[in-house]
């Protein structure tokens, strides 16, 4: 009986998706009814309450959330059908990414042969994936319109878009935009017509949003696939040029500000949101954009995003910290040291609930990087040697003798999981 029943199960794992499937796939529809839009899951509303990575899911689900979005089809099918299969677990949906190629990493729309090939190796991945209970939509594309010339690629997602609906009826189709304006939306329209609504990915904008709708004459459903805190390129810059990032507790306050005037409730045309990141990344820092840090630490963004899906903040929430303060100078005083000069750093922060904090200072070199729509970047060495705590809070810094840009980081963990944290650009000349 013992043998039998690990055969069953070997059986069972070697099927397409092993016993997650036994509902198939999931019947997803947009309705629409006198101008307004709205998805439907099985014949049931659902408003997307999205984070946009792969990571922490079982955190995603706890706070409220019911879908991730990816950026493509993990080519390990193993790995593939274990995340699926774990957000179905879960009880989230997937709207699942399809690698599109970019003009700007050097794809050639003018190359039939390799938009060719590009569909046949799209619908191999529709297909495979098309019945998973767990697929909400898919998303073909990321940002195609971000530094492009070629308006064919537009009919390229026109063709994916026709070949999805063919092979799988179940799954509406989007494309996401980096931004938008009544010329590409015309474009749009002409050469993808068949697309069931846009993805729209906006930082600080986020609340020029209802009028680009308006200017750009798109009436149709739309998700916001990507938002979150102000963008690097749109944030305050030093004398020297480097962005200024917000502190961990103003982000969290952005995001739900965000959230409750440009998302939550817009019920006509919008269909819900993606915040970005669900994760953690390098992109001009290695806190910008992630709502965690990189060691899992959940962040008040993380706690913000709970109240925003759910109306109720978490038991034991995140530290809250404000701007560092170098010799008492915040950041936008664009603060210059002189070689091996010892300064005074503090920073502020608190927990709610008393939890004891522990403060962790570093020193970076300040990024070179010049990426843009969020391609790989490296995180810059750290400095040794040139911090020295000097109480809760508090620290001195010996400006390093190698003259140059730097950043000041510190990490405020309260023992629970959850952390604070802020930076501050300087210069050493």
């Amino acid at each position: 009986m013992r043998a039998m029943k690990w055969m069953l199960s070997c059986l069972l794992m070697l099927a397409p998706w092993g016993p997650a499937l036994a509902a198939g796939p999931s019947q997803v529809k947009i309705v629409e009814t006198e101008g307004s839009y709205r998805l439907f899951v099985d014949g049931k509303p659902f408003f997307i309450k999205g984070g946009g990575g792969s990571g922490h899911l079982d955190e995603l689900a706890a706070r409220g959330g019911n879908a991730v979005r990816t950026w493509r089809v993990d080519s390990d099918p193993a790995q593939m059908r274990a995340f699926l299969d774990n957000a179905q677990r879960l009880g989230l949906k997937v709207a699942v990414g399809i690698e599109v190629g970019n003009e700007r990493h050097g794809f050639n729309y003018d190359d039939d042969a390799a938009v060719a090939a590009q569909l046949a190796r799209i619908r191999g991945e529709v297909e495979a994936w098309k019945d998973h209970p767990a697929v909400l939509m898919w998303v073909a594309g990321n940002e195609l319109n971000l530094h492009y010339t070629n308006q064919k690629v537009w009919n390229a997602i026109g063709g994916i878009a026709d070949m999805i609906h063919e092979v799988d009826p179940n799954h509406p189709v989007m494309t996401t935009l980096a931004g938008f304006g009544p010329p590409l939306i015309e474009q749009i329209k002409q050469r993808a017509g068949s697309l069931d609504l846009i993805g729209i990915q906006l930082y600080g904008n986020l609340g020029e949003l209802p009028e680009k709708l308006r200017d750009s004459h798109w009436t149709g459903p739309y998700v916001v696939t990507e938002w979150g805190p102000t963008g690097h390129w749109e944030s305050p810059l030093t004398r020297w040029e480097a962005p200024i990032e917000d502190d961990a507790s103003r982000k969290a306050g952005v995001l739900l500000e965000r959230y409750q005037r440009y998302i939550g409730g817009e019920h006509r045309q919008g269909l819900g949101s993606f915040v970005f990141l669900w994760g953690q990344k390098q992109e001009r820092t290695p806190t910008w954009y992630g709502l965690f840090l990189a060691d899992g630490e959940s962040t008040p963004s993380v706690d913000a995003m709970q109240f925003a899906w759910t109306g109720q903040w978490p038991e034991n929430r995140a530290p809250s910290i404000a701007p560092i303060r170098v010799d008492d100078r915040l950041a936008t005083s664009s603060v210059v040291l002189k070689p091996g000069s010892p300064h005074k750093a503090h920073v502020r922060a608190s927990d709610r609930e008393g939890d004891a904090l522990d403060y962790r200072w570093t020193l970076r070199e300040e990024t070179t990087a010049t990426s843009i729509g969020g391609d790989p970047e490296h995180l810059p060495d750290a400095v040794e040697g040139v911090i020295q705590a000097a109480g809760a809070g508090e620290i001195t810094l010996t400006a390093p003798r190698k003259p140059g840009n730097y950043r000041l980081f510190v990490e405020v963990r309260d023992g629970q999981g959850h952390a604070a944290y802020a930076n501050f650009p300087l210069r050493v000349e």
